[in-house]
């Protein structure tokens, strides 16, 4: 079975160039010129990665991404002519696998791609049982609402489990208050931000080492909260 890749770049040449380089593998392209184009595909198809360019006309690769990461844990390279050292941390902020500056070798990016397909279709999305989580030193069971860190049990309130659990579910993906408080709470988001602040900053206090010096739940600054896989 083909395993199947988006290209998403305005420029042509690009789309096409990476297409060339990835025939004769078990690849399958598809191709979209904007953020819009890809979010269509995406949900007409089964794609296993995404290379994504950071400057798109209509929807760009940041906006892109972050709409991605809502629904899917599916690899994302991001590709960027811009070399500024705060392009890289956005673009790994808002859920990206990796990142290749232009002018890139084509050769270096389509190893990159079948390093992230290895790791994507052969380990997996995080170490995720049916019934367990677990991320370095963190275990969460789903069946038994139980969580251990190093160890030992830490008890948590069920909304405190619940956003724990949201993420840990999603590595890698930012959610934002509104996104975290609509799916705990079920319900329209209508209240202020500190509902969902506090209750992460609890949870920090029970599962961190050093709650200002986050090991497991990261804020991504003007954007939200992630777990990194």
């Amino acid at each position: 079975m083909k395993q199947k890749v988006l290209i998403v770049d305005d420029e042509k040449e690009i789309r096409d160039a990476i297409e060339i380089y990835l025939r004769g593998t078990d690849i399958e392209v598809f191709k979209a010129e904007n953020g819009i184009e890809a979010l269509e595909i995406l949900g007409k198809e089964e794609v296993q990665l995404i290379v994504l360019d950071v400057m798109m006309p209509k929807l760009d690769g940041i906006r892109t991404c972050l709409k991605i990461r809502e629904t899917k844990n599916i690899p994302i390279i991001m590709l960027s002519a811009k070399t500024e050292d705060v392009d890289k941390i956005l673009g790994l902020n808002v859920g990206a696998d990796d990142y290749v500056t232009k002018p890139f070798n084509p050769l270096e990016l389509v190893a990159r791609i079948k390093s992230q397909l290895r790791r994507y279709l052969v380990l997996g999305d995080g170490e995720i049982s049916s019934d367990e989580i677990k991320i370095d030193g963190l275990e969460i069971s789903r069946e038994k609402n139980r969580v251990v860190v190093d160890g030992e049990d830490v008890s948590l309130t069920p909304l405190e489990f619940k956003i724990l659990l949201l993420l840990a579910e999603n590595p890698g993906r930012v959610f934002s208050i509104k996104q975290i408080y609509e799916n705990v709470w079920g319900e329209p988001f209508y209240k202020s931000e500190n509902t969902v602040t506090v209750h992460i900053r609890r949870i920090r206090e029970k599962i961190e080492i050093n709650p200002k010096e986050p090991k497991y739940i990261k804020v991504v600054w003007g954007i939200g909260y992630k777990m990194d896989k």
